[in-house]
């Protein structure tokens, strides 16, 4: 379906893109900001690991600024926190915003143009499959600092024990599914998460699913696009056949992982990191696979992954991006964020893989060269995919419904529509015109 806006001053200026009518009608149509001061304090809100030790290194090499990480809760209470922020004018200089949320900051006026200071280096640094998720209608609204391609995790000495190959596809995925559970019926070969839609999402986007786009001065919603619903009716009939576990991500995830009832999953290229910090006691029993694709040729799409922002009204934004750039392109930046030796994180500019590459200590998986597969995965994301504007209603839709697929109440394609629906419902209400196709 077709979502106009309504014009507004200067709105269908030429062949604009719907992002950049969204800035135009929700306040984004401030000149870029300019690179102004390198020099003073700076704030920075993160809950990603390892900020408090990027902040000191920064510091440490960096005199004429001093930057002060404050630590804020993850999930929607983060986004809350800093909407109100921009509401009350008291924002930090710097603050990470994950890509599927940087279109509704962007188009609703809460974070800065980058596109005079950073969208150089955005452009420079990083490829498409990063690019297109900061550079919205034109303009560069954030900095990507990690990707995050599909992988699967996979306990190497069940699959040994048991004969089960390693599947490279997805009917190769079933038959896994359903010999792992006749190995072991306490066993599981794959989870389908109750109250997080990233897995979902990152499949649709693998198997060529595109949910939103632009068009001229138009938004296409298509949440149940064909490729979407065909991953999703798979998925729900391995949660339906009892082949696949419904399970919170959470404590009840991992609390089945280590009593072996889950042997393998879905996830992407940070979770080898969380694994190996969460289940240390399995050392030298799992490994790292590329996830499966519908025709046994490369494909893959990105679960998790942030960006840097400058939030709207931000007192040095000059120095904020002198920080955002050392953190997201730097070998020293980079080397900062992994210091911890357990995270795996996959940097956007793939110069830096490298660096945390050589961090990263292999012998939980056996030695096992993951960075490598991490690489490929990357390099076979699919183009095109676009996050919506509305994603916190998207995904509070879907999340409504997914711990009810499992028991047959609703289906898994039936839940795309009914938050295909609930999408384009918030997205009149923020004064969005609908048009049939």
């Amino acid at each position: 379906m077709y979502l106009m806006l309504r014009r507004t001053t200067a709105a269908l200026a030429g062949s604009a893109t719907a992002l950049a009518l969204l800035a135009t009608a929700c306040g984004g149509t401030d000149q870029a900001a300019s690179p102004g001061k390198k020099t003073g304090e700076v704030t920075f809100w993160s809950f990603l690991k390892g900020s408090d030790k990027v902040a000191e290194a920064f510091n440490r090499s960096h005199p004429d600024i001093k930057v002060t990480f404050e630590t804020v809760p993850s999930g929607q209470e983060y986004y809350s926190k800093l909407t109100n922020a921009v509401k009350a004018g008291t924002v930090p200089d710097v603050a990470v915003v994950e890509y599927p949320h940087l279109p509704e900051f962007a188009a609703q006026g809460k974070v800065e143009d980058l596109s005079g200071t950073l969208g150089p280096v955005v452009k420079e640094k990083f490829p498409e499959a990063a690019r297109q998720l900061v550079d919205l209608g034109g303009r560069t609204w954030g900095v990507p600092r990690d990707a995050a391609p599909l992988m699967m995790m996979y306990r190497k000495d069940f699959f040994t024990r048991h004969k089960i190959d390693v599947p490279t596809t997805w009917d190769g995925y079933r038959n896994m599914a359903e010999q792992v559970k006749k190995a072991d019926p306490a066993a599981r070969g794959g989870v389908l998460y109750t109250d997080n839609p990233g897995v979902l999402e990152a499949l649709s986007w693998q198997a060529g699913g595109q949910w939103f786009a632009t068009e001229k001065d138009s938004w296409k919603v298509t949440v149940d696009d064909g490729p979407s619903k065909k991953v999703a009716a798979y998925w729900g009939d391995l949660a339906r056949k009892d082949l696949v576990r419904s399970l919170s991500q959470l404590d009840p995830f991992w609390t089945s992982v280590q009593k072996d009832r889950t042997v393998a999953y879905v996830c992407a290229s940070w979770c080898a990191g969380a694994h190996q910090a969460t289940v240390p006691d399995q050392k030298g029993k799992w490994a790292v696979a590329p996830v499966p694709t519908w025709d046994g040729k490369p494909a893959s799409g990105m679960y998790g992954g942030s960006s840097f922002v400058v939030p709207k009204g931000a007192d040095n934004s000059g120095a904020a991006a002198e920080f955002i750039k050392w953190i997201t392109t730097d070998p020293e930046g980079m080397k900062a964020w992994v210091s911890s030796g357990t995270s795996s994180m996959f940097p956007a500019d793939p110069k830096l893989v490298p660096v945390t590459k050589a961090a990263f200590k292999t012998d939980y998986y056996g030695g096992q060269d993951i960075y490598t597969l991490m690489a490929r995965s990357y390099d076979a994301i699919r183009p095109g995919w676009t996050w919506g504007p509305v994603m916190g209603a998207t995904n509070t839709a879907l999340v409504d419904q997914l711990p009810k697929v499992a028991d047959g109440t609703v289906s898994l394609p039936g839940v795309l529509t009914t938050a295909e629906r609930a999408t384009i419902e918030q997205m009149e209400q923020r004064g969005l015109k609908v048009t049939a196709p």
